[in-house]
């Protein structure tokens, strides 16, 4: 029987590499506005630069906000390349005096609202766009994967291990074979983001229903990781804008407040197959910190590559104890309107799709959405404060990010 941490007091016992003597400072005067997404598509003719382009004319143009207003500019991409973010500012005409690429994967959006909040805090920059986005042509995918690092170069591709599939069939089986979970169990997971997805205009299964029975019907991919277990590559955009709550408020837009936020990086390396990530290390001081716990969130966006990987994400951050996340999810409805746990709410990228980095964004610009009530169809009913989460870089066998923060509707 589950036995939920999110609705007791306590998060759990620190998992904690090293002693922490200083606690980070508050986020206090630091806004989040205009969320916004190039909708995405199988796939495009069309560069990176082009969409990491129109999602800043989009956030711009959403706020009010000229373009010689943005000082700052943090970008995540696969797919840039040779073009990079200081390439990018005489591309787009900006003449910002602070710049970030963050090669993180699907930790890359929290990362870099992250240090935008504290260039803000600092004085150094007023206004700063962060955006992921990635083009995807034909056999783009294949290129990426098999020049995704060394590791990829010399020790798994050439040997047949193309692409994460093969990596994440592993931590799968190691999964189900010490916490018993069963395929229907990461169905929970498929079925109800599908579900959020078809109330998602926007999402690329928006009109593609899936059930149980048809989730349990695809066909195996690698091992126990089945089609509908697998993210479907596309092109497209997501970013969001941090500045100042009085900026925010001088443009008359919607907010969202930063309580908290943390990543760690190659968290646990001596496990044999991954199993648990640098989440379990932070947790108890990023809800420390918010003054909130798991009971407390109205929502929660992981990073869904796989099924098993928004598992790992429910324990280390105590919504449920370790190895318990398959009961977890049998008993707790995981869909928007369901009143349990509202989960990947836009339909997250196992049926939205994954537009490379954009991947990294996709969860905190709906957290965004939710947070200041512009979610559409698939609004959460209420929702003022929840929990954001990341995860990504395979380097071999396991995501090397991990990274999370707890948001709250601004002006409360």
């Amino acid at each position: 029987m589950c036995q939920p941490v999110w609705a007791q007091a306590q998060t759990g016992h620190r998992e904690s590499a090293r002693p922490v003597n200083r606690k980070p400072q508050s986020y206090r005067g630091v806004a989040l506005i205009a969320p916004y997404t190039v909708p995405y598509s199988r796939v495009s003719e069309r560069g990176a630069a082009w969409f990491i382009g129109r999602t800043l004319a989009g956030m711009l143009a959403q706020c009010g906000l000229e373009k010689s207003a943005v000082d700052g500019l943090a970008v995540s991409s696969f797919t840039l390349p040779p073009d990079s973010v200081i390439t990018l500012t005489e591309h787009f005409g900006l003449q910002p005096r602070w710049l970030e690429q963050v090669p993180l994967g699907g930790a890359s959006g929290v990362v870099a609202m992250q240090r935008a909040a504290r260039a803000v805090q600092a004085g150094d920059v007023e206004v700063v766009a962060c955006i992921g986005g990635d083009t995807a042509g034909t056999g783009g995918f294949t290129d990426l994967v098999s020049n995704f690092s060394n590791f990829t170069v010399d020790a798994a591709y050439p040997y047949g291990a193309a692409g994460p599939n093969a990596a994440f069939s592993l931590i799968t089986r190691y999964y189900m074979d010490n916490y018993g979970a069963t395929r229907e169990d990461f169905g929970q997971i498929a079925v109800a983001q599908r579900y959020n997805a078809n109330h998602n205009a926007d999402a690329l299964f928006y009109k593609k229903k899936l059930d149980m029975q048809g989730y349990l019907a695809g066909p195996p991919i690698a091992g126990d990781v089945h089609l509908f277990d697998c993210v479907m590559p596309c092109a497209g955009a997501d970013g969001f804008i941090v500045t100042t709550v009085e900026r925010a408020q001088q443009l008359q837009v919607p907010w969202v407040e930063i309580l908290s936020c943390a990543e760690q990086h190659n968290a646990f390396p001596d496990d044999p197959v991954q199993f648990r990530g640098g989440w379990n290390y932070f947790r108890e001081d990023l809800y420390d910190a918010a003054g909130l716990g798991p009971a407390d969130m109205h929502f929660l966006q992981t990073y869904d590559d796989y099924p098993v990987i928004c598992m790992l994400q429910m324990e280390g951050l105590g919504f449920c104890d370790q190895g318990e996340a398959p009961a977890f999810v049998r008993e707790t409805p995981l869909t928007f309107d369901g009143r349990g746990l509202p989960h990947n709410t836009s339909g997250g990228q196992l049926s939205v799709g994954q537009a490379g980095s954009a991947g990294g964004y996709l969860g905190l610009v709906e957290g965004l959405r939710q947070l200041t009530d512009c979610a559409g169809q698939h609004q959460v009913a209420s929702a003022r404060v929840g929990l954001v989460s990341g995860y990504g870089m395979v380097n071999y066998d396991r995501g090397l990010c991990a990274s999370a923060a707890i948001l709250r509707t601004g002006g409360l």
